[in-house]
């Protein structure tokens, strides 16, 4: 395999990406209400696909609707959903893409005003922040059956036409809710010790594997340890998880890092992404994602251990990157950016008003994002 980011990467299932740069699965509220695809979400993951992008991501995309975190979140939770999604599936592989799904449930962060349902996670608990619903501890039968619902969410995605789904136990959502130590204090199988508060993760990986066609992609998106909304985690536990992962026949791992400068925490003078290279071997792949805006960060990405690159913000203002990196003359465009340039981009209006929560994201602009 090359090691240049615009070099093609092989999968250890022989699924090959045109390049090693993927789009990062980004919240952009631009599903219908009922998370069925909407014309303007189709543009804005179209437009990077045509632009280059190996791997293009969706959204989170929830498996169960007790399980959505957010209005205009995409579904992938029943049938019905189907058609859209075989829309999307087949658009982005006729633009040389792999189309990949993130599959996806809130848990905790699935608010009852958003799923109708008080939220559930891998025990109760209390916190005193704003906003902030008591769980309900999950039972066996919830457990068994968003298993379930995951691996159907995986097959939905394969009738679809994408190229492959990706587990989304990052950023404290379900899966990942259950790996932590702090939130997940279950004394059964489903906790305690890490083999029981990785058992839903693993569950969950195992049962989309030998759901889905070998050639189709099975990944795992991690938080190395607690940053943002991320606790209870530590690294040597999430290298552990990762190995699990790999074993349990996931193609890939993706390392959520926020700012792939930054060393981790546990240990300073050490990076996540050759602890992470050496946990899942050379089988494996390895992606990354945090704050990679040129093509030298992202070589130096790859240059620590990673196989591809995910892009995030610098993929919304950029979205023909990897074409334009071939120009090495050529600097990306930074934030801020008005509301008519994130139009010009394809990002709808709904997106653009989610993006105004980033602090610098959007410029103070009164003009009108482009219908």
């Amino acid at each position: 395999m090359g090691s240049s980011v615009l070099g093609t990467l092989a999968f250890r299932n022989g699924v090959r990406a045109r390049n090693r740069v993927a789009l990062a699965a980004l919240t952009n509220q631009q599903s219908h209400d009922d998370g069925t695809l909407s014309d303007v979400e189709l543009r804005w993951l179209l437009r990077r696909a045509e632009g280059g992008f190996g791997m293009t991501t969706t959204c989170a995309a929830y498996v169960a609707r007790d399980g959505r975190a957010w209005p205009g979140e995409l579904g992938i939770d029943d049938d019905a959903k189907l058609p859209g999604l075989a829309r999307l599936g087949g658009a982005l592989r006729a633009a040389g893409a792999l189309g990949v799904v993130q599959i996806f449930h809130g848990g905790v962060r699935a608010p009852s005003a958003t799923t109708g349902a008080q939220p559930w996670s891998a025990s109760s608990w209390d916190e005193d922040t704003p906003d902030f619903e008591r769980p309900r501890e999950a039972t066996e039968a919830d457990l068994a059956r968003v298993i379930g619902q995951f691996r159907d969410a995986a097959v939905r995605a394969e009738a679809a036409g994408f190229a492959g789904v990706e587990v989304h136990a990052a950023h404290v959502y379900l899966p990942s809710q259950f790996l932590s130590a702090t939130m997940n204090r279950r004394t059964d199988a489903w906790g305690g010790a890490l083999p029981g508060r990785a058992r839903l993760l693993r569950s969950i990986v195992q049962a989309a594997r030998a759901a889905v066609k070998p050639s189709f992609l099975v990944g795992v998106r991690l938080s190395p340890e607690d940053f943002g909304f991320a606790r209870g985690l530590d690294v040597d536990e999430s290298l552990q998880v990762a190995r699990w992962c790999r074993d349990d026949g996931a193609d890939f791992v993706h390392v959520s890092l926020w700012d792939w400068t930054r060393k981790t925490t546990k240990r300073p003078d050490e990076h996540a992404i050759p602890l992470f290279r050496e946990a899942v071997g050379p089988s494996v792949a390895l992606l990354a994602a945090g704050k990679i805006w040129t093509r030298d960060d992202a070589e130096a990405v790859l240059g620590l251990g990673a196989d591809m690159v995910a892009l995030g913000r610098c993929a919304i203002v950029n979205p023909s990157w990897p074409l334009q990196v071939e120009d090495p003359a050529w600097a990306p465009r930074r934030p801020p950016l008005t509301l008519a340039e994130l139009g010009e981009r394809d990002v709808s209006p709904g997106f653009a008003h989610y993006l105004r929560r980033w602090k610098g994201f959007v410029a103070d602009d009164a003009a009108p994002v482009p219908a």
